[in-house]
This record gives structure tokens, sequence and C-alpha cells, in this order.
């Protein structure tokens, strides 16, 4: 969450506007961690394939269940029932798939943590850079039609001169000054 955050800040303009998209940032993560409904029940277009994956959440909470309850044996629903193991109610009630390990999702977790620590570090050095270039891009655009079309202000003679630049002329030339004096 500290990188997805600190990658926010650089990337907005004021404090309240980090504080509102980095909410919604690590909402839309949180949802494809399994927590609020299981992912088998969300779409698989967005929430399941490309978000299940890059979610920090997902990868935390799977190895969270899979160390909690895998070798663990529990109480049936129904006495008389043979004992519940973890690896089904991970599977069943949770939703988790238990073909890998939790080593396995603590591996993910670290690989998205230096991934999203290049995004900060590319976004620190680069930022600049691209905003300039934006800057640049867009005032090409904005002056375009100005070009072709020029509005009255810019129609002004070529070689008319200021009246700031007009030649000097002695002060008997200048009004109010034209007698002599005593």
């Amino acid at each position: 969450m500290e990188s997805i955050t600190m990658i926010v800040a650089l990337l907005v303009p004021n404090f309240l506007m980090g504080i509102g998209i980095t909410a919604a940032v690590i909402m839309l993560l949180t949802i494809a961690a399994g927590l609020y409904r299981q992912l088998a029940y969300l779409p698989k277009f967005f929430w399941q394939y490309p978000m299940s994956y890059i979610s920090f959440t997902a990868w935390a909470v799977q190895g969270q269940y899979k160390n909690d309850v895998i070798g663990l044996e529990f109480e049936p629903w129904v006495p008389g029932q043979p004992k519940l193991r973890g690896e089904r109610i991970l599977e069943t009630d949770l939703g988790v798939n238990s073909n890998h390990s939790k080593w396995w999702d603590l591996t993910a977790l670290f690989f998205i943590f230096s991934c999203h620590r290049v995004v900060f570090f590319m976004v620190l050095k680069y930022k600049d850079r691209a905003v300039l270039l934006l800057h640049r891009l867009f005032s090409k655009q904005s002056f375009e039609p100005l070009r072709k079309t020029p509005s009255d202000s810019f129609r002004r003679e070529k070689y008319t001169s200021s009246k700031r630049h007009q030649p000097l002329h002695p002060l008997s030339s200048q009004e109010g000054l034209a007698s002599p004096l005593p």
C-alpha cells in the first residue's frame, strides 16, 4: 500500500486528491482479493484474470488462509460426519486454489512489491520530462489553429513600429513646450 500511495502522491497535484485516488486504487485491488465475495463469483474478464493477479491483497489473503488452515481438521457442521480437512475448506468455503504453497504467494507478493518500487522510481525519474513533453505537445496543438487562421489581434502590419520606439524629438517640438524658454 505504501508503494501505491507514493506513486499516486507523485502523480496528483494536491493532498486531498491523492487521498481519494489512493483509496480508490486500493479498494479496486481489494475487491479482487476474495474478502467480500469469492473470486469465482466475480466477472472473469476484469476481476478474475488481470486484477486478481496484480492485486497484492489477493496474494496476501490466499497466503494467510493457507498458513492458517492447511494441516488442520475441523468439526463437521452436522454431528456424526467425518471431520473437515483444512484443504477442503480452502477450496469449497473460501474459494482459494491450493495447488501452490503459501511460499509461492509470498514470492508473488515480493515480486509485486518490487514492481511497485520500480514503477515509483520510473515515475520519480521521468515525471518532469513527461510533463514537459506533454506541455510542449499540447501547446503545439492549441496554437496550430491560430497559425492557420489568424485572429484580428495577430493581423498587424509587419513593418510598423510601436509607439514606444519612436525616434526622439527635441523638447521644443513636444506639446506644451513649443514656446522659447525665458
